[in-house]
């Protein structure tokens, strides 16, 4: 029985020093989720021997480095699609079985991750409380009595009780922040557009995020970096452009007295004090800023425009069983019927403008920070007045995906009750990076655990270190040097640090090299030639210094230029002169030289 942390990081050590393997992580897995005191979290299982048979597989290839998620168990939200297991999105009526995995879920496999089962939702992710579903209310893993949050109120659970290490959530209003809040874990909230949504049932399909749960900030970033990426089969799929944050002395902005509103809960409005002073304490300037431009993008969300969107997402399914819906979730969607055009068109009016609005706030402030929640409820007064609760809920959450922000809740202390609070930094779209930094200070200086943990200390293995990004150069290789490759070891004499798997944009072909021993591939830019796969490799970074030293070794026809990946990034890697392909094999749909060289052997 392994009795310690689930989290990614502690796994990772323990798997590094050989105390368990995969198989007896998944069996804990299983073990912690057949003795859970909550039915409710699950609407469908991964069979159990089809997950000891994947966790075998991985145990006999041996920890890789290039699959940075090995061995970690994971559950997704029941609008993800995963092949085989019935995507209900709550509602039975809906339900079916896909034929393949989302994007998302086809990475996180690729990375080693191992699949646990599908979890419960508000209907149609349309909800902030977890209890519009008819397989069950989660509850929130400190008093069952109060609401878990949703609409991602399943996935926050399981991580929050230990059953899994991460799991897939989404976000449109709040879906991947307030469960988190309400269960004492990191909820990140990625830049829309930087993760696919392909194979995510669509609440606003122009505002979905995937969403991702974890017990540390760490963990969250290790995922998203494992699932972000362009894909061209999802429209509202971006390429990165990342956006620095400052490291030192960066400006939060908090609300000042007149917008706090946490409905008569003063213990909230203590701790989300406590929470500037923290975020003051690792080095931020606090600055106040004026709510109402964010609150009056936030109150657009149910009406107009987007109230449409969410009847567009299902529009033949409630014309056919309208009926078989969650009450709650009716009168949201079909309520949007008599909607006008005119009425959609008001309504990205007043985005906008909320917007320009916004700017001068945002002059001020390089993130936000504001409570994730104003207060938690109990499943009883949500069934009371569930349209006006959930709404309260929305306060601080419902304008970010609607003003193109990223956010990352994470815990921020405890009332008398027991009952978690949280706080949520937010930044402009694609400061993903430099936030997660900050959020995983603002987290470790709380020192107030990860889920139902409340005293464990947050593992040193999953802190983001500030100069990873700045001060290191990243390497693509996509030959020889690929971990467990027979030049590798050039890398690691040069001190290169191993920082994920990766592929090529689609314009790049592999060859096989003649007369090279070992033997080498050239990868070329083709953007002439029709696309392919991509070609997988590995980023290594390295200090300025020992990648000049590196990049002065490498011989002809090899040379180091710049190399475009699939998430839209532009990184060094190796290239090969044209010329030296001229008659050589290509092998570009074998996918990469790991695969080649699998195949020769």
């Amino acid at each position: 029985m392994i009795e310690h942390s689930f989290d990614i990081a502690s796994l990772r050590e323990g798997y590094r020093q050989k105390r368990f393997t995969p198989v007896e992580v998944v069996r804990e897995s299983l073990r912690r989720i057949g003795g859970y005191s909550d039915p409710a979290v699950w609407i469908a299982r991964a069979p159990e021997e089809e997950v000891i048979s994947r966790a075998a597989a991985l145990t006999a290839q041996g920890l890789s480095e290039s699959m940075p998620l090995w061995g970690i168990p994971f559950a997704v939200k029941d609008n993800i699609d995963a092949a085989s297991l019935p995507t209900t999105a709550a509602c039975p009526a809906f339900a079916y079985t896909p034929e393949r995995n989302a994007f998302v879920v086809d990475r996180l496999i690729a990375a080693g991750a191992i699949l646990m089962g599908k979890t419960n939702l508000d209907q149609f992710a349309t909800g902030l409380v977890g209890t519009r579903s008819p397989y069950g209310a989660p509850r929130c893993v400190f008093n069952e009595r109060y609401v878990s949050g949703g609409s991602s109120s399943g996935s926050a659970v399981a991580v929050a009780a230990e059953l899994v290490s991460f799991a897939l959530g989404t976000d449109t209003a709040g879906s991947g922040r307030v469960p988190a809040a309400y269960n004492n874990i990191v909820g990140l909230k990625p830049t829309r557009g930087l993760v696919s949504a392909s194979g995510v049932v669509p609440a606003c399909r122009s505002l979905d995020c995937v969403s991702i749960f974890a017990g540390t900030v760490g963990d969250a970033d290790e995922v998203l970096r494992a699932v972000k990426g362009f894909d061209s089969a999802d429209i509202y799929s971006r390429s990165e452009t990342p956006r620095p944050l400052s490291r030192r002395g960066f400006r939060f902005g908090y609300l000042a007295r007149p917008d706090r509103e946490f409905f008569g809960n003063a213990e909230c409005e203590n701790l989300y004090t406590d929470a500037i002073r923290r975020a003051e304490s690792i080095g931020g300037l606090g600055v106040e800023i004026d709510y109402a431009p964010f609150r009056a993008a936030a109150e657009l969300l149910y009406g107009g425009a987007w109230a449409a969107e969410r009847l567009a997402a299902i529009k033949d399914f409630i014309a056919e069983h309208e009926m078989e819906m969650d009450p709650s979730v009716r009168t949201i969607i079909a309520g949007a019927r008599p909607l006008t055009a005119v009425q959609a068109f008001d309504g990205q009016y007043c985005l906008a403008a909320a917007r320009r609005a916004a700017e001068s706030e945002w002059a001020k402030a390089d993130v936000l920070l504001l409570p994730t929640v104003p207060a938690h409820h109990t499943v009883e007064e949500v069934a009371a007045d569930p349209i006006a609760v959930n709404a309260r809920l929305g306060r601080y959450t419902n304008f970010v995906n609607l003003l193109d922000c990223c956010a990352i809740a994470v815990p921020a202390g405890f009332r008398s009750n027991g009952l978690p609070f949280g706080v949520t930094l937010i930044a402009p779209a694609f400061s993903d990076a430099g936030l997660a930094r900050l959020a995983d200070g603002l987290h470790r200086a709380g020192k107030f655990g990860m889920g139902r943990a409340v005293e464990r200390e947050l593992p040193a293995a999953s802190r983001l270190t500030p100069h990873d990004a700045e001060d290191k150069i990243a390497l693509l290789v996509v030959g020889a040097h690929l971990s467990g490759m027979a030049l590798n070891h050039e890398l690691k004499r040069m001190g290169a640090v191993f920082a994920g798997a990766v592929r090529t944009a689609p314009k790049y072909r592999l060859y096989v090299l003649p007369n090279t021993q070992p033997e080498k591939p050239g990868l070329v830019h083709r953007p002439s030639t029709p696309p392919g796969p991509g070609v997988s490799g590995e980023l290594w970074t390295m200090s300025p210094e020992d990648f000049g030293r590196f990049v002065a070794s490498v011989p002809a026809p090899l040379g180091i230029g710049k190399v475009m990946l699939d998430d839209g990034r532009c990184v060094s890697g190796f290239l090969c002169e044209a010329y030296a392909v001229e008659n050589a094999a290509d092998i570009t749909n074998l996918g990469g030289w790991r695969r080649y060289i699998e195949s020769r052997s």
